[in-house]
């Protein structure tokens, strides 16, 4: 059995000592062959980039016994090699200051002069010692340069919540960055990955010979494994876990870069440890940087979360954004948070439909969104009590764990807004706790007679919410709406027992003041 290659993102490692691989060197064939030159791609952390980069080193300096039995070894010109000066910023586990970066920088440049043989002249700036360096390997090697930058944006990334070093710091890349135009002449590949695509005016500026590739079709499975890849690559592990392929796909599949429904990827991430943690599903992508930042992004502006069931946003909006202008799904998006769902239109603009990517993210995502007002121990003992009152039928006790709750949230909440009046803040923080159980949710589920408020699926029954403010009627109102409408039989088809649950909230008290339930 191949082993799985956890923390591995070196080509000449994966092939010398037997690790599964996913043959993407198709992808490294077009990308050298399709007449671009200079490229960018987008994608969430720990999906592959850096052992994409690494692929195409590997190519370029002509490392043939490396792929043997894979796509390129007879789709490339093994006659010609290029040098290679390769920048990796996710090698520093944090960037505090623009000192740390210019010497990741410098040591990049000075191990690449040392490798090649030529020499740069150290007083330089950093930017002129760049450009002194791809000529000068240019011109002793007779042959152009290929640049490759992984995690091009870490160090801003790394200080987003403190704008004047991160804003240093985009200056100091732009810097770095302009260098590859300047040399085009002496050039001959350049491919810049990273988390996020900073807008062209703030990072790229004079790098307007980059082609995003991000959300070009062609490319939309270039990382993470496919369901085709999946079955193929590890079916040792598949067979010998008696796997059952739809909850492993419920979990873990769905990241959409604008490809078909073929192209959806894994996280590589989640697979691997998947596999190797004893075929337990757990949320270890998640776990690996728990969102803070996005948290309190999605708080500061009120955010109604259960629209991030659905929501559609244009495509200028989804490729870009600036350190001191977040769109909020934007950076969603590209943190891997939400992903495409569908493409579609707004008028003449393309756009897409964003959602969450799988169960992982969906469960995951909102038990930590559910410490709103609370701590994570409170949060916990909540879940925890909302599971057993729901699992076990015992609806008189759902009022008093939500109007606690909600009892317990500082009334610094509420100080300078209006939030206090919304439905949609009340019915937010109830979204969330019933996400983070990890059963199917559905916000705003569509039937033939309206919309629902929130509709749960469990394995035994069938939850069926409407919110209301109590000024816009009471609970037992909420559920003769439900009736009215006809919600249920959307569901009866299923044979399972339907509960109708009616909660209504009052601004005056900032709680639930009544939950009613009726079992059809």
């Amino acid at each position: 059995m191949k082993q799985l290659p956890i923390g591995i993102s070196t080509l000449e490692k994966m092939r010398a000592e037997n690790y599964t691989y996913a043959d993407k060197t198709h992808h490294v064939v077009s990308l050298a062959s399709s007449g671009g030159r200079y490229y960018f791609l987008s994608r969430p952390r720990r999906f592959g980039k850096s052992l994409l980069l690494d692929t195409i080193k590997q190519a370029f300096l002509g490392r043939k016994d490396l792929f043997k039995g894979l796509y390129l070894e007879d789709n490339w010109d093994w006659g010609v090699t290029y040098p290679v000066i390769h920048f990796d910023f996710g090698a520093s586990s944090a960037y505090q200051s623009k000192e740390t970066l210019l010497d990741i920088i410098w040591q990049t440049l000075l191990e690449s002069a040392k490798e090649y043989k030529v020499e740069i002249n150290q007083n330089l700036t950093y930017g002129s010692a760049f450009q002194q360096l791809i000529r000068n390997i240019a011109d002793k090697h007779k042959q152009k340069v290929v640049i490759l930058v992984d995690e091009y944006d870490k160090p801003i990334l790394d200080n987003i919540t403190n704008l004047d070093i991160a804003i240093e710091l985009r200056e100091m890349l732009k810097g770095l960055y302009v260098c590859i135009k300047s040399n085009d002449a002496y050039l001959k590949f350049a491919m810049l990955t990273g988390v996020s695509k900073f807008s062209k005016v703030s990072l790229f500026s004079g790098l307007n010979i980059l082609k995003d590739i991000s959300l070009d079709s062609r490319y939309a499975d270039i990382c993470g494994y496919t369901q085709s890849e999946l079955e193929s690559e590890f079916a040792e592990y598949l067979q010998d876990g008696n796997i059952d392929k739809q909850e492993l796909k419920t979990w873990y599949n769905g990241y959409n870069f604008a490809g078909t429904e073929e192209q959806k990827v894994y996280n590589p991430f989640d697979i691997l440890l998947f596999f190797d943690g004893n075929y337990e599903y757990r949320a270890y992508w998640f776990e690996t940087a728990t969102p803070t930042f996005l948290v309190k992004l999605l708080q500061a502006k009120h955010y109604f979360i259960p629209n991030l069931e659905k929501v559609t946003v244009s495509d200028n909006q989804l490729s870009s954004f600036d350190i001191d202008n977040i769109p909020l799904l934007t950076l969603l998006f590209q943190t891997g948070y939400l992903t495409i769902q569908k493409p579609t239109k707004i008028g003449t603009q393309y756009a897409y439909v964003l959602s969450y990517p799988n169960l992982e993210v969906k469960a995951s995502l909102n038990n930590v969104l559910a410490e709103i007002g609370s701590n994570a121990e409170d949060k916990e003992q909540i879940i925890n009590q909302l599971f057993c009152v729901i699992n076990d039928d015992e609806w008189d006790k759902l009022q008093i764990i939500l109007s606690s709750h909600f009892a317990s949230i500082p009334h610094d909440w509420y100080r300078k807004n209006d939030i206090a009046n919304y439905e949609g803040f009340y019915a937010s923080i109830v979204y969330s706790y019933l996400a983070a159980l990890g059963y199917e949710l559905i916000a705003e589920d569509v039937t033939n007679h309206g919309k629902i408020d929130l509709t749960l699926i469990m394995p035994d029954k069938i939850l069926i919410f409407e919110f209301k403010l109590i000024k816009h009627g009471t609970a037992e109102e909420a559920i003769e709406q439900i009736k009215a409408k006809g919600y249920p039989a959307k569901y009866q088809v299923r044979g399972k027992p339907i509960y109708l649950i009616g909660i209504s909230f009052d601004p005056a008290i900032k709680s639930v003041v009544e939950v009613c339930t009726e079992q059809l």
